[in-house]
């Protein structure tokens, strides 16, 4: 019987359970695949997500978790009618892997246990606790007080809770696609770039530098066009700033949740609690990392100011996130300004 179940070893579920953990609390953070897992992310943490991994684990990122160039200097956006729109910050270039695993670390040294390669196969709320049956290497089924579900966008748990009640909604989804190549182009390495422009993508496409490999990705609705956009963004990449591909190195397909107008949040049904990509919380061109540390730190901070009360529990997760929600607003208005993909968040 544990207090906390967190499913998803990500930004926010390590950030929830190191946040429990250290209060005493006994923890189990599961993620389904072996750590170091895979995730394709820009990997770009911006000024917001480095203070918070200082507020809430106690240190900077290590440098075993970056890539080069390691210094990440702003985001460059074009918008739809092709003019550029320069956001200088100081930033980080990690690669997902490092960084997870390290968080997970810092979650596992405050108590929490972590056990990986273990998914969540089914999840059921009974009188006063939550009762999971437990697939992968460590099959099993346990019992905690409460469930804070951080899984991300392509989790399971969720869609089966959405299949027994109606208080959680199915999210409308992008599928992202990019390649990581060798080869040459005259961007700066130290930005990340986006472009809104309809004829690239049906959301955004995307440049950025990760160890010496240049990354090329768009994102759609219809996954079927996935080639289509990507041969038009690669000329237009030709066409403009002399990209020069040598060598495909890898590619990846991922999922992200597409948000609507208002940017609204599923913050869970009974004892079982959503945070990042999963109830929502995403910031523009894909930023989840510092929504998802916020959102997992006062998940866990409401569990544990209501652990008596769970009819409390989400009324104060709701009003702990009002702040993150308002700033995910501003930023998706603020895309919404630039290109007619995103006129309706305006």
């Amino acid at each position: 019987m544990y207090d906390v179940m967190v499913v998803g070893a990500g930004p926010a579920g390590c950030t929830a359970a190191k946040t429990l953990a250290e209060k005493g609390k006994k923890i189990l953070l599961l993620e389904k695949f072996k750590m170091p897992r895979y995730k394709s992310c820009s990997g770009v943490l911006i000024r917001k997500s480095m203070d918070l991994v200082k507020t809430y684990f106690g240190e900077a990122v290590p440098a075993s978790a970056l890539c080069t160039s390691t210094q990440n200097r702003g985001m460059v956006f074009t918008d739809d009618k092709g003019k550029e729109y320069r956001f200088e910050q100081e930033g980080l270039n990690v690669w997902r892997s490092h960084f997870d695993g390290w968080l997970a670390g810092k979650a596992k040294e405050s108590g929490a246990e972590v056990k990986d390669g273990t998914a969540v196969v089914s999840c059921t709320e009974k009188d006063g606790f939550v009762e999971a049956s437990l697939g992968g290497e460590g099959t099993d089924t346990v019992r905690a007080g409460y469930v804070i579900d951080c899984e991300g966008v392509v989790g399971t748990l969720k869609r089966r809770i959405f299949r027994q009640t109606s208080s959680a909604s199915e999210p409308g989804y992008i599928t992202t696609y990019q390649t990581f190549n060798e080869g040459s182009i005259d961007l700066d390495p130290h930005y990340f770039y986006a472009y809104l422009q309809p004829a690239l993508s049906q959301y955004d496409a995307w440049f950025n530098v990760k160890d010496d490999l240049l990354v090329l990705g768009v994102s759609v609705k219809d996954r079927e066009q996935i080639a289509h956009y990507y041969r038009r963004f690669l000329a237009y990449m030709k066409e403009n700033h002399r990209l020069r591909i040598d060598r495909q190195t890898k590619e990846d397909k991922w999922l992200m949740p597409q948000i609507i107008p208002g940017c609204l949040v599923d913050y869970g049904v009974g004892r079982i609690l959503f945070a990042g990509e999963v109830a929502g919380f995403l910031n523009p061109m894909g930023e989840g990392i510092s929504a998802g540390m916020e959102s997992g730190y006062h998940a866990a901070c409401a569990v544990m100011e209501n652990f008596g009360q769970p009819e409390s529990v989400r009324e104060t997760y709701r009003k702990r996130t009002e702040e993150l929600q308002a700033y995910m607003q501003r930023q998706w208005s603020l895309v919404g300004g630039m290109a007619a993909t995103f006129a309706k968040m305006a």
